[in-house]
């Protein structure tokens, strides 16, 4: 399935040329996160089930999901053009600016502002806001035609920053700050093995995936045959990929999701807010600094997004399944999902009107053939 979109066009043009299974992402995505909580709500044992293999501190069910659901992307990647990213300074920079000082710091106030008096899942915030996306957000970026190349970048760098600052940064929100502005605090007991094997996992083996793809398929087709025969075949894996994990991850915790309506809606404002105000302050900021669409988009997102599946393995494995740390954790893809699939159509809905000259043609979307 392909499409012929080009990012020089305006949004609405650019969603009418998307396939019909790209026009139709917002359905599908709804639709996967009423199957899973109806199967995890209507199932007895379901959760039980998908939980009895584990990998990472993930569900296997969810880590196969996303590595499925990551590979056609990295397969796409320009391996040979990086250098043309890291040697960015301005947006690396900027990326590590927002990720590891701005981001963090957002979600500890807005935790405090709208949860104070429900110490588990404004502990349980915290610690989403300190998960810094290294999965779904390739599957963001590319659907809003950002940069390739540069996404892969910054996600290696988020890798790399959350093995060495996630325990560090868990420690310093949680336990310092707060007694600092006599705030009640919590501890934070997690593994840095267990962080890098999650990072391993979730971006090691679909980035070496992808890599091995793309130079063993150019290397006996072409880059010719490999972008325009190759990648149209494995583009839809990536959407269904990110179906499937959707619907696994909602039917694990379709339960608690239902059963507790109201917590679900505190948890949700403050999440609410941080990815508007996230992805609308790197998307502001990346346009001031003078980066292209492509980059301002990648940016964003690589901002906005949060690793949900790091965030809920460590509320697990410190405060039990059933904890509200838990629960915070879950209603994070809850709330992330739908809000930065919106953002994907808001991004190419400003780019005729905020970067006017940039015309280069690419595709739009991740189950097509965008080159």
């Amino acid at each position: 399935m392909t499409n012929t979109a080009t990012v020089g066009d305006a949004s609405p043009t650019v969603v009418a040329r998307l396939s019909r299974l790209d026009q139709l992402l917002p359905l599908w995505i709804g639709l996967a996160m009423a199957a899973g909580l109806l199967l995890g709500r209507l199932i007895p044992g379901l959760n039980t089930a998908l939980e009895a293999v584990r990998i990472g501190g993930i569900s296997l069910p969810i880590a196969l999901g996303l590595l499925v659901m990551m590979y056609p992307v990295l397969a796409k990647v320009r391996y040979d053009r990086l250098d043309t990213v890291t040697g960015d300074r301005r947006l690396l920079l900027s990326s590590l600016l927002l990720n590891w000082v701005l981001g963090p710091a957002l979600m500890f106030a807005l935790a405090w502002i709208f949860l104070a008096d429900h110490a588990e899942y404004r502990t349980g915030l915290i610690i989403v806001g300190l998960a810094r996306c290294i999965a779904m957000v390739i599957i963001w970026n590319d659907l809003a035609c950002g940069d390739r190349e540069a996404a892969a970048v910054l996600v290696a760098l988020n890798s790399v920053f959350q093995v060495l600052a996630f325990g560090l940064l868990g420690w310093f929100y949680l336990s310092v700050l707060p007694d600092w502005l006599n705030l009640s605090g919590a501890q934070l007991q997690v593994s840095g093995w267990d962080i890098a094997v999650n990072v391993l996992i979730f971006l090691g083996i679909p980035l070496l995936a992808g890599y091995l793809t793309r130079r063993l398929g150019e290397r006996a087709r072409g880059r010719t045959w490999y972008e325009s025969r190759f990648l149209p075949k494995i583009g839809p894996v990536a959407l269904y990929g990110l179906l499937f994990t959707i619907v696994i991850l909602f039917a694990l915790q379709g339960d608690a999701i239902t059963s507790q309506p109201w917590d679900v809606v505190l948890i949700a404002v403050p999440l609410l807010v941080y990815f508007a105000v996230m992805w609308a302050g790197s998307y502001a900021f990346g346009r001031t600094i003078g980066l292209n669409y492509e980059r301002t988009t990648t940016l964003a997102f690589t901002a906005a997004g949060n690793n949900f599946e790091l965030a809920i393995a460590v509320a697990i494995g410190t405060f039990g399944v059933t904890s509200g740390q838990a629960l915070a954790g879950v209603v994070g893809p809850l709330i992330e999902v739908p809000v930065l699939v919106a953002l994907v159509y808001v991004s190419l809905a400003l780019r005729r009107r905020l970067f006017p000259a940039a015309s280069s043609p690419r595709a739009a979307t991740t189950s097509g053939g965008r080159s």
